[in-house]
């Protein structure tokens, strides 16, 4: 495939509508290529490949990464939590890109302690928060740190992630190889001083070149600055002194509860330090009186199955986090709606719920 061949992956479900994004040979192909030195991929290594190869990180962080370095694919067609320790076990899994939500669905799971997941080099992705209980876990059983990094469809996976050795928790790492990235002010798109909110704008290589069929959404999509083109990512997050970006969230998913910006994901990531709560996603409910308020809903952990109460929950939230931040509905479920990719889809549960008829808290 030249240099001029495209491919046209899809932006994920969480995003609103699909649209096919035109990358090229090079787009895709630089981020494969920097994978190399970045994570460490050795000839002769061996990657676990459990997120679709139809989601950019699949194909580029997965496929494309493991094949140009010389390394083994260990393939499993779905996440399936025995068959990934059995195959990191056997198949002396180094390096396993994925979702938080895997990694925290395998360490949950019985018996995990009697596995012998040495064999692992790198473990890390992007997607969703890795719970600190759930990072502590993972470092204190094999002395790995999760590498988070951030990416789009849009961005052919990585524009950011966290270098190996220097890596930070809740963070979504510095620029990759190439890449620039800026915080601006959503409104006006003027950059914004270090440690303040806004929109993360990105340039690099691996940027795609617009979106299929769609020039309305591609011009929409880029801005000019600096002789530079920058892609509009969506996210909200901020860079502190150091050059490590943070996300604050979804530009779209913001709840404003009696004028008090709050972000789903830090509520999310303070859920998870309940010693109950395997998983959590926060949603805005409607309020007669604040505007909006804080949900959530939350998979308790299989030892708290039949006693986490939500009444608990919310009374611990009090107690950890500020007042406008405390759900003031919690729910409990079996599970959590997950795209293919295994993402989970707030989307679907906030469809549900504003399908509801309103009440007052």
């Amino acid at each position: 495939m030249g240099t001029t061949s495209r491919c046209r992956p899809y932006t994920r479900s969480t995003t609103g509508a699909a649209k096919g994004c035109l990358h090229t040979h090079a787009t895709l192909m630089h981020n494969a290529i920097a994978a190399g030195p970045w994570l460490d991929m050795r000839p002769g290594d061996a990657v676990l490949v459990v997120t679709p190869m139809f989601h950019i990180t699949g194909l580029v962080m997965g496929l494309l990464a493991a094949v140009r370095h010389g390394c083994r694919l260990v393939l499993l067609p779905r996440w399936e939590r025995q068959m990934a320790a059995h195959a990191i076990e056997h198949r002396r899994v180094t390096h396993w890109p994925n979702i938080p939500t895997m990694v925290i669905d395998l360490l949950a799971m019985p018996g995990i302690e009697r596995a012998d997941l040495s064999s692992l080099r790198y473990i890390g992705g992007g997607g969703a928060a890795m719970p600190e209980a759930v990072a502590d876990q993972l470092h204190q059983r094999l002395g790995l740190t999760y590498v988070e990094g951030y990416g789009l469809t849009e961005t052919a996976a990585p524009t950011h992630t966290n270098p190996r050795h220097a890596a930070r928790r809740h963070c979504l790492g510095i620029p990759y190889v190439g890449t620039q990235a800026r915080i601006v002010d959503p409104d006006t798109l003027e950059s914004l001083p270090v440690g303040e909110v806004g929109e993360i704008l990105v340039s690099g290589p691996q940027v795609f070149r617009g979106y299929w069929r769609q020039p309305q959404a591609t011009e929409a999509a880029f801005v000019e600055r600096d002789g530079r083109r920058w892609f509009r990512t969506g996210d909200l997050g901020r860079m502190d002194a150091d050059g490590y970006f943070y996300m604050a969230d979804r530009l779209k998913r913001m709840i404003n509860a009696s004028g008090f910006k709050v972000w789903p994901a830090e509520v999310e990531a303070l859920l998870h330090r309940h010693p109950g709560v395997q998983e959590a996603c926060v949603i805005a409910m409607r309020d007669d009186y604040r505007g909006e308020s804080v949900k959530a809903v939350i998979v308790p952990r299989e030892s708290h199955r039949g006693e986490l109460r939500p009444e608990h929950v919310v009374a611990w939230a009090r107690d950890h986090m500020a007042a406008y931040k405390v759900p003031r509905c919690v729910e409990l479920a079996d599970a959590l709606p997950r795209s293919a990719s295994g993402k989970v889809l707030w989307r679907v549960l906030q469809a549900e719920h504003d399908a509801r008829p309103a009440r007052s808290p």
